[in-house]
C-alpha cells in the first residue's frame, strides 16, 4: 500500500516579533510533517504560539528564519501576488468568528472562492446551493448571516471552505463560539467533508476535546513541539 507523503513541511520556523526594545520568541525551530489527507490538530493554550503557527502555515505572516512548503511550494518565499493565487488553488479556511461577508446572502458568501476560479456565476452559485444543502442549510440559501444562528453561520462557512475542494483547510478555532451539542455537529461535518475528499485539515484549538477528531495531535509550549503523536 502506497504511503501518504508530506504535503505541509516545516523546517526549523522560528518567529520573532519586536516590541518596543524587547524582542518576543513566538515561535522557536519549530520542524514538523502533515501527511496528505491527515487531520492534525494544533493544541496550545494563549501564548503558546499556535495561532503564530497557523498564520505561517497559511502565508499571513512571513518568518524570521526557516522555511514552510505546501506540496513543494515554499509558502515563505512567495511574494503577495504569488500567495494569493496559491491560496486561491489550493487552500480553505474556517475561522472562529465565521467570517461571512454580512452583505451578502448565504448562496453568495459560499461562491464567492468560486469567483477567483473564474468559474461562470450560474455554475458557481449552483456549487454554493449543493454545499449548503450538503450542510443542512438548503432552507437558508437566500439568508444572510445576520438572519442565521452561530451555528448555522459555522455551516455556511464550512460549505465555503470546501466549495472549492482546496487541497488543504485551515481551521482557527471553529467550535470556540459554539456549544457543546453544536461543536459535536460542526467537527463531525468537518472531518466527514475531508475523509470523503481526501482533503488536509490543520486545526487550531485549546479545547482537548477536538483530540478525539485527529489522525496528528501536535502541543506547543512557549513557541516549542513539546508533542507530536499519531493516533
Amino acid at each position: 500500500m502506497k504511503q501518504p507523503r508530506p504535503i505541509i513541511q516545516v523546517r526549523r520556523l522560528r518567529k520573532i516579533y519586536c516590541m518596543g526594545d524587547e524582542k518576543v520568541t513566538a515561535l522557536n525551530g519549530v520542524s514538523l510533517d502533515i501527511l496528505q489527507g491527515e487531520i492534525c490538530c494544533i493544541f496550545g493554550t494563549s501564548g503558546s504560539g499556535k495561532s503564530t503557527l497557523l498564520n505561517q502555515l497559511a502565508g499571513m505572516e512571513k518568518p524570521t528564519s526557516g522555511e514552510v512548503r505546501i506540496r513543494g511550494v515554499r509558502v515563505s518565499r512567495l511574494d503577495e501576488e504569488e500567495l494569493a493565487a496559491f491560496r486561491q488553488r489550493s487552500i480553505g479556511f474556517i475561522f472562529q468568528s465565521y467570517n461571512l461577508l454580512p452583505s451578502m446572502t448565504a448562496v453568495e458568501n459560499v461562491a464567492m472562492p468560486l469567483m477567483f476560479r473564474g468559474i461562470p456565476k450560474k455554475e458557481r452559485e449552483e456549487t454554493a446551493a449543493r454545499m449548503l444543502r450538503q450542510v443542512g442549510l438548503g432552507h437558508r440559501l437566500n439568508h444572510y448571516p445576520g438572519q442565521m444562528s452561530g451555528g448555522q453561520q459555522q455551516r455556511a462557512g464550512i460549505a465555503r471552505a470546501f466549495a472549492a475542494q482546496p487541497e488543504v483547510i485551515f481551521a482557527d478555532e471553529p467550535t470556540g463560539n459554539l456549544d457543546s451539542r453544536t461543536t459535536r455537529e460542526i467537527m463531525e461535518m468537518i472531518t466527514g467533508f475531508a475523509r470523503q475528499l481526501h482533503q488536509t485539515i490543520v486545526l487550531v484549538t485549546h479545547d482537548p476535546e477536538m483530540e478525539q477528531y485527529a489522525d496528528r495531535v501536535i502541543r506547543l509550549v512557549d513557541g516549542t513541539i513539546i508533542s507530536n503523536r499519531v493516533r
